[in-house]
């Protein structure tokens, strides 16, 4: 869709009254006709819009794609999601907010996609992306901190979308795996990965990519083994808009809150009390080396505490954890 045929789409979903196409003539400076051909290009998006005589248009259904109409109507925030750029396909969204985040965009901006073709976890791994199932979406962020403060937004950002999830799906009782990913059962179901544009003393901007495996129905063979969804898990189909502004809507408090702080410490009982390898034994690969030990907690600064076999407890500020049950 082309930039005026979405603010006509955000016109028409800002009310539940027919909107007449003499103003949307008058708003948007364009001809009935004109007009008319944009209806005709939103109904073959597949929205359905009825048109009465006398009395204008009608949005009367939506299509469940995260586009910045169908989101808007959730969110409660102030910033966060107040612009959403949507793509119905892309390489990847964090691609796409960092070029945007270096033009200006301001903090809060969303970028959304459909599907990804080059999607991308931790490490380089590919984060898989079919088309109108799943939510791939990138926040940018401008916080006024220094650079090695950074890292804590990843474990931030989990525990607002716990918190996200837990509204939506009660039953559903995700954990937070350390350092950014999110499992059901031991499957992962979404995973954080935050980029950055720094100095030392000066942070110019933050990307956060989240990937939240939502409604589909069947994982690919290779990662069927560790990988779910909110539909496998739950048996529902979710609104993935609604999804959207409910981690948006968890976040920005969350963060305006971080801001006000020197580190984790505020959430620190959240997250010990949902970590998934609290009190257990682990490995952690790092890329030089492997450390072992028992998980005693998490750091104000997001490091995890890891007590090791000579009794010294160590913070581990990065690498790959494994439950040592995965490993044995």
């Amino acid at each position: 869709m082309n930039d005026l045929t979405v603010k006509i789409l955000n016109r028409l979903s800002s009310g539940n009254d027919f909107l007449s196409g003499e103003s949307l003539c008058h708003e948007f400076g364009i001809t009935r006709s004109a007009v008319w051909k944009h209806i005709g290009l939103l109904r073959a998006e597949g929205y359905q819009i009825d048109a009465v005589t006398g009395r204008g248009y009608h949005l009367s259904a939506l299509t469940g794609r995260p586009v910045e109409a169908e989101v808007r109507p959730f969110l409660t925030g102030e910033r966060f999601g107040k612009k959403i750029i949507y793509h119905p396909v892309t390489g990847s969204t964090n691609i796409q907010a960092k070029a945007l985040a270096g033009e200006g965009a301001p903090e809060g901006s969303v970028v959304v996609a459909d599907s990804q073709n080059g999607g991308r976890g931790r490490m380089g791994r590919i984060w898989v992306s079919p088309p109108g199932v799943n939510l791939y979406f990138s926040l940018i962020l401008r916080p006024e901190v220094p650079s090695i403060r950074v890292p804590q937004l990843t474990l931030l950002v989990a525990v607002a979308i716990h918190r996200a999830l837990c509204v939506l799906s009660p039953a559903l009782l995700p954990m937070i795996k350390w350092p950014n990913d999110l499992l059901v059962k031991g499957k992962k179901l979404c995973g954080v990965l935050c980029e950055m544009q720094s100095e030392p003393e000066m942070t110019h901007f933050v990307v956060v990519g989240i990937g939240i495996n939502v409604n589909q129905t069947k994982m690919p063979p290779e990662i069927e083994e560790r990988a779910t969804s909110l539909f496998l898990e739950s048996g529902q189909f979710f609104s993935r808009p609604e999804l959207l502004a409910f981690v948006l809507n968890h976040l920005e408090p969350l963060y305006n809150e971080w801001l006000l702080h020197d580190d984790l410490g505020f959430i620190l009982p959240y997250l010990e009390k949902y970590s998934l390898l609290q009190s257990k034994e682990v490995s952690i690969d790092q890329r030089n080396r492997n450390l072992s030990g028992t998980v005693v907690g998490i750091a104000r600064g997001g490091e995890l505490k890891l007590l090791c076999a000579d009794g010294q407890t160590i913070l581990v500020s990065s690498g790959e954890a494994h439950l040592r049950k995965e490993i044995s």
